[in-house]
């Protein structure tokens, strides 16, 4: 059985940083793209930023300059730094995987529980 697990979010004043991890568990042979959802309160997911298996990187653009992504194939991981966090980013936050590939199956996309990052004074 895969699963994403996320770890690291919390509350944060406006300006802090905070970092999130994702681990993929199970035995897992490839994942094409990992990287980060949110949703915030009363709004539709949207994509925070994703990472392929070749390092290719891509942004909202609400994030760019802010927030990093960074992965490591051999162990399954994917990390988001925030930085110069504004209270417009508090949502929760969804570690996704997508073209993950066991020896067996093949999941098209896996979505991890969420973690809450709330940016506050």
């Amino acid at each position: 059985q895969v699963q994403l697990v996320e770890s690291g979010g919390g509350l944060v004043q406006p300006g802090g940083s905070l970092r999130l991890s994702c681990e993929a568990s199970g035995t897992i042979k490839s994942i094409n793209a990992k990287g980060w959802y949110r949703q915030a309160p009363g709004k539709e997911r949207e994509l925070v930023a994703l990472i392929t298996s070749s390092g290719a990187t891509d942004y909202a653009d609400s994030v760019k300059g802010r927030f990093t992504i960074s992965g490591d194939n051999a162990k399954n991981t994917v990390f988001l730094q925030m930085n110069s966090l504004i209270p417009e980013d508090t949502a929760v936050y969804y570690c996704y995987a997508r073209d993950l590939r066991t020896q067996i199956h093949r999941h098209l996309e896996v979505w991890g529980r969420g973690t809450l990052v709330t940016v506050s004074s």
